[in-house]
């Protein structure tokens, strides 16, 4: 598909999206007060390790997949490993390892804003903020309060009674019993999460392992952002995933049809994922891959004879109650079609995930101590996000030949201590998957004679991201196998 046409269609996409946004937000739920709606787009974007979700179903902390959706009240919890949630207009939050967070407030007014309050109970998040002015974003840490202002980016740690607030850029009004003070840019802030004791402010920042990591994900999201711009909107709901992990082709007699990469012809995108109960909704169909957010919760797919699945934007936005949308919106014809959710409340002792693996599930992923083998049918399941270059040729290599691979090293950050949120005598450092060789200056995976950089990492990892820990798998996850076939170009 050349760049011209690319183009047409992603911006067609984001006019039609952003157009079936609206009148989704105000057609669902009850409102807590008048003109409130607790109807939002909020997910998890990114996992990668151990983290887990408290989805406020009276289950406590259960394991996620990536594309779960985040709604009030939701606990999200790392251990070792590392989760970021995605908001309507792009920003982010992310959580470092050892680390906790509470949504109690999710809410869009009727002006059509969002309030976000996020309370952080341990360890070290991040947030990147957008310049959206109509959106409210709020972080609580003991008795304090901080807002933070449009196009702000963050670090709050938390370490015993004190915490230490680091403004990468923008601008964070912190509230407290000590009064209200504003903190600039290249600033930090210590404060005591309760009592009177006036905060310290810094005029500079004090670098922490895991910024790395957070300015890599802040990067992706900007970059890749401005392929799937809606216009004069910063609304995304997950088209950056879907520009890197995927195109828009002519599929002939079927039109113009968005495909993720590394599939073949007999690829179905509903023989892999889950039903997740959510209160009030019933289940939720979650995609395992790492594009899996709007092709599931807006549009539709199509089969096209020779071609296989493709998706098509169109209809309006869908929330958590997505699968009978999304049965309605195939095909009858289509082979591999959804399989139904369960129609009755979830029950006592019963699983609050209903694993669905129509076929095993295909999984791309590091092979040795220098290469990584991408498996066609996979459809960009275990390639990190933004690090392994442009997708576009490896796919079609792996369509012609089963799979394809490409030269890796692995970097670690230094020993020592990891940041507030760690624990004490922690191994755990972040650990990154780049394309090539490694630097002359820069340890790698493969310097070390194929050691392991800590004692937790998984070449197999499902988390789909830079930085690796070991995740467990989709539910029920079969092992990687690779795939046949190909489809015409």
């Amino acid at each position: 598909m050349t760049p011209s046409l690319s183009s047409v269609a992603t911006a067609s996409l984001s006019i039609l999206l952003f157009a079936s946004i609206l009148p989704a937000q105000t057609a669902d739920s009850a409102s807590p007060s008048p003109g409130v709606s607790r109807v939002r787009i909020v997910r998890l974007s990114e996992v990668k390790g151990a983290v887990e979700l408290d989805r406020n179903i009276g289950r406590g902390f259960e394991t996620v997949m990536p594309n779960m959706p985040i709604v009030e009240n939701s606990r999200l919890r790392t251990e070792v490993g590392t989760a970021e949630v995605e908001f309507e207009d792009n920003s982010t939050l992310r959580l470092a390892p050892n680390s906790m967070a509470e949504f109690p407030q999710l809410e869009r007014l009727a002006a059509g804003g969002t309030v976000s309050s996020v309370r952080l109970e341990k360890g070290t998040a991040y947030v990147s903020l957008l310049k959206s002015k109509t959106n409210e974003f709020n972080l609580l840490v003991g008795d304090q309060k901080l807002q933070l202002l449009p196009d702000s980016h963050i670090r709050l740690q938390m370490d015993g009674p004190e915490a230490n607030l680091a403004v990468l850029d923008g601008t964070v009004q912190v509230s407290g019993p000590a009064g209200v003070q504003d903190v600039h840019r290249k600033e930090t802030l210590t404060f005591q999460m309760t009592g009177q004791e006036q905060p310290t402010l810094a005029k500079n920042i004090v670098s922490e392992p895991f910024d790395s990591w957070d300015k890599d994900s802040t990067q992706y999201h900007s970059r890749v952002a401005s392929l799937s711009a809606f216009g004069n909107s910063p609304y995304s709901y997950g088209l950056n995933d879907m520009a890197y992990y995927g195109s828009f082709m002519d599929a002939g007699g079927c039109g113009m049809m968005w495909q993720p990469y590394f599939v073949s012809a007999n690829w179905s995108p509903f023989s892999n994922g889950a039903w997740a109960f959510y209160p009030g909704a019933g289940y939720s169909w979650v995609s395992p891959y790492p594009w899996g957010w709007t092709p599931y919760h807006y549009g539709s797919w199509s089969f096209c004879p020779g071609y296989g699945y493709g998706w098509m934007p169109g209809g309006a936005w869908t929330g958590l109650n997505n699968g009978t949308i999304l049965m309605s919106r195939v095909g009858s014809s289509a082979p591999g079609r959804l399989l139904p959710s369960p129609v009755h409340p979830l029950r006592p002792g019963e699983p609050s995930m209903l694993p669905v693996n129509l076929k095993p599930l295909v999984r791309s992923q590091v092979a040795s101590a220098d290469s990584f083998v991408f498996r066609n049918n996979s459809a960009g399941l275990g390639i990190p996000r933004d690090e392994l270059g442009k997708l576009g040729k490896l796919s079609r290599q792996t369509e012609e030949h089963g799979t394809a691979s490409t030269h890796i090293y692995v970097s670690v950050a230094p020993a020592g201590s990891y940041g507030r949120g760690a624990q004490a005598g922690s191994t755990l450092a972040p650990v990154a998957i780049h394309r090539g060789s490694a630097p002359s200056y820069e340890p790698s995976y493969s310097s070390r004679g194929g050691a392991s950089p800590n004692p937790g990492y998984s070449a197999g990892n499902s988390g789909g991201g830079g930085a690796s820990y070991p995740a467990p798998s989709a539910p029920s996850a079969s092992h990687p196998s690779a795939g046949g076939g190909g489809r015409p170009h």
